[in-house]
């Protein structure tokens, strides 16, 4: 068991052995403390004889009583916490009025916490308290807060699976859609105001969407599926400035079952005219076989299912016809301007989803045939077309200028 004392020297970390009997107590841990390259505790706490506190540094230290080690030092109102003993390079400074714990420091699994922020070579780091450039104590404890745990790191590896096996069998239980459904429950990592950025120049925006995508893309997991979805909308919005507003959760009559169903994106330009946007994360899917069949690459089931739902939703909204723009524009009639009408004319699809930056020459010529043949309903868009016409863009904006 590990606790921490707070006092005028600084802070204490006690710990108390609960693996052996009460017969050797914490005698194993001196005997530890006799190896010159002192050992580790937790995978976190790197220990020598040196750090040994208080009545712990006697000759004859009582085996029952917890180990005390002299973890960090008072500096002002905020506690240095010494750089080998948690094996970081950057200053740590965690203000007198934050309650440590064991999770404080370490996560499961017996990950180190502020050894893993090491790996981002930060300057130094206050947490609470009045210093300006200091991590805010809510911050900080909702950052403990959502880290994954033992249950979201095994939904995971069953999402990861999921999402492979389904192409190639039939699997009674949706491993991906139990691991969005956990995620969109906790708070997830939050997007900048992206709109507010682009003011000052279109090389600037550009360029912004450019940082923004890769930085998603490196880390798509802190992400669940509804944030990662706002996040590529606002990207898409930026990059086709004629849609003008997008309504979540749109209803589409489906005039044959008589019942209404839901769209999760709504795209409506300056003219009123409406099309359809679906968003699915990378998550390491392939778009086309990696076996051919009959010397050709085929979409994958979640490319061709997806490209079936989008194409069923143009199809209601179509039958829906003139009563389905009076009953949009009613609906949404708060949400738009004075006098707008919704209209419904052939809308097209946009579908963002996959990867084919692993693709070989061939599978990328079969994907072109594919997104081909669908060219006068849906733009299939991969993350790596996404990338490459913002690069072309910034490109040719600086050779305009």
């Amino acid at each position: 068991m590990i606790k921490f004392e707070k006092n005028n020297n600084g802070v204490i970390l006690q710990y108390s052995s609960d693996q052996y009997s009460s017969e050797s107590g914490n005698k194993w841990v001196y005997e530890r403390l006799e190896d010159p390259e002192g050992f580790k505790l937790k995978r976190t706490f790197f220990l020598e004889k040196g750090h040994l506190y208080g009545s712990s540094r006697v000759t004859d230290p009582d085996f029952d009583l917890p180990v005390e080690f002299k973890v960090a030092r008072k500096v002002g109102d905020y506690f240095e916490f010494d750089k080998e003993i948690l094996s970081i390079e950057y200053g740590l400074y965690v203000h007198k009025d934050i309650d440590l714990t064991y999770r404080t420091f370490i996560a499961e699994k017996n990950v180190s916490i502020f050894s893993r922020i090491n790996d981002l070579k930060p300057g130094d780091i206050y947490i609470g308290g009045e210093n300006q450039n200091s991590l805010p104590k809510d911050e900080f404890d909702n950052l403990l807060k959502n880290l994954p745990n033992t249950y979201e790191l095994r939904k995971y590896v069953v999402a990861r699976l999921s999402a492979v096996l389904r192409n190639y069998f039939e699997i009674k239980i949706d491993g991906e859609e139990q691991y969005h459904r956990y995620m969109n429950k906790k708070v997830s990592k939050a997007g900048s105001d992206l709109g507010g950025m682009f003011k000052e120049s279109e090389i600037m925006k550009f360029t912004t969407l450019l940082e923004k995508l890769e930085s998603m893309l490196e880390d798509e997991n802190s992400y669940n599926e509804k944030q990662w979805q706002i996040e590529i909308l606002q990207i898409i919005l930026l990059l086709h400035p004629k849609y003008i507003h997008v309504f979540r959760d749109a209803p589409v009559r489906d005039t044959y079952n008589n019942k209404y169903r839901s769209l999760d994106f709504l795209l409506v330009d300056s003219s009123g005219n409406t099309d359809i946007v679906e968003i699915k994360q990378p998550f390491d899917k392939c778009i086309v076989t990696s076996n051919q069949y009959r010397d050709n690459y085929i979409p994958l089931r979640e490319l061709s299912g997806t490209v079936m739902q989008v194409e069923k939703y143009i199809f209601y909204l179509n039958k829906w016809g003139r009563k389905g723009e009076e009953f949009l524009t009613n609906k949404y009639k708060d949400e738009l301007p004075n006098g707008f009408n919704i209209k419904i004319t052939n809308p097209g699809g946009i579908i963002v989803m996959g990867r084919e930056n692993n693709l070989s020459s061939v599978q990328r010529q079969d994907f072109e045939v594919i997104k081909r043949k669908y060219k006068n309903v849906l733009d299939i868009i991969t993350y790596d077309d996404l990338l490459g016409r913002l690069k072309f863009t910034i490109e040719q904006l600086k050779r305009d200028t």
